[in-house]
């Protein structure tokens, strides 16, 4: 098989690639900056400095799309939203018309998203049947994943990655949370009855495996570990990983001040479940939380 990826350098992408050459697969990475991805990745990889001079897919057997501005790195001005959005939705709607300009399609493009999908939904227990909640990143996600599906075809399936919070050894979202805990000021975030749903890198990239393979799955798929756990179970749970004190408590007045809108990524939150996966027979490795952080320290 020859997959096409973007976002290859990134922490699931550069982890998902050794998985993917390891079957034998051919792989081809799209990158803006050829000679760092060529750093990063290796030599086994083919790089693509961008789709401009592309006008189909044939020949390429699986997409997969990881590309993104990082979420939580800056504030969220207009601009900065703009940013995120369109760093999204530019080559998401670019690979849906060179699949739909094939010949001989893709068989399945595997595309991103997130649980922010939902938007703050406080005590809801949420599957991929629950409609979001209207924010930007409900607005964010839902026209990343229209345009995916505008792919979708008797030829090809697109399945849509409502990823949580990737727990892995370096890189993503823990790697900022370990700091304070390491410092001894780690603690709940505002009021801390937010869940926070998660998945181990492991899970996430055997789930992506899973929907590559199983060829009657198409969709939105939560990708999230099965039992999700409040912000203040969380922290609890990590500073005990760390052997380090969890008990300070960070107001939400203090998150707001520092991170503006975009607080709501830490002060939000959704209980979302992997229904569609757990029905397809997927088996997840990491299901308790202070196994899967022991893990990754």
């Amino acid at each position: 098989m020859h997959i096409l990826l973007t976002g290859g350098t990134g922490l699931i992408g550069s982890h998902l690639i050794p998985r993917l050459l390891q079957r034998g697969f051919q792989v081809s990475v799209v990158t803006r900056d050829v000679a760092s991805a060529r750093k990063k990745l290796g030599d086994t990889v083919n790089l693509w400095s961008g789709l401009d001079q592309q006008r189909d897919l044939d020949g390429i057997d699986a997409v997969i799309n990881l590309a993104g501005e990082p979420i939580a790195d800056k504030r969220w001005t207009e601009h900065q939203k703009q940013q995120l959005c369109e760093s999204r939705w530019q080559i998401t709607e670019r690979l849906a018309a060179l699949i739909n300009g094939s010949t001989s399609p893709p068989a399945v493009f595997i595309s991103g998203s997130a649980t922010g999908y939902y938007g703050d939904t406080g005590d809801l227990v949420l599957t991929e049947d629950d409609p979001g909640h209207e924010e930007f990143t409900h607005t964010l996600c839902a026209h990343w994943e229209a345009l995916a599906l505008a792919a979708e075809s008797e030829r090809t399936r697109v399945c849509l990655l409502r990823t949580g919070v990737v727990l892995a050894k370096e890189g993503g979202a823990l790697s900022k949370m370990k700091l304070p805990f390491k410092l001894g000021i780690g603690g709940p975030l505002g009021n801390g009855k937010q869940y926070m749903p998660w998945i181990h890198l492991d899970d996430m990239l055997n789930a992506i495996l899973w929907l590559l393979d199983n060829k009657n799955l198409r969709g939105p798929f939560n990708m999230v570990a099965p039992y999700a756990v409040r912000n203040e179970q969380f922290a609890a749970t990590l500073g005990h990983a760390l052997h380090r004190p969890a008990f300070m408590r960070t107001p939400a007045s203090a998150i707001k001040l520092m991170m503006g809108e975009s607080s709501v990524l830490v002060l939000g939150g959704q209980h979302v479940l992997p229904k569609r996966l757990e029905e397809s027979g997927f088996t997840f490795r990491w299901y308790q939380l202070d196994e899967a952080l022991e893990d990754v320290m």
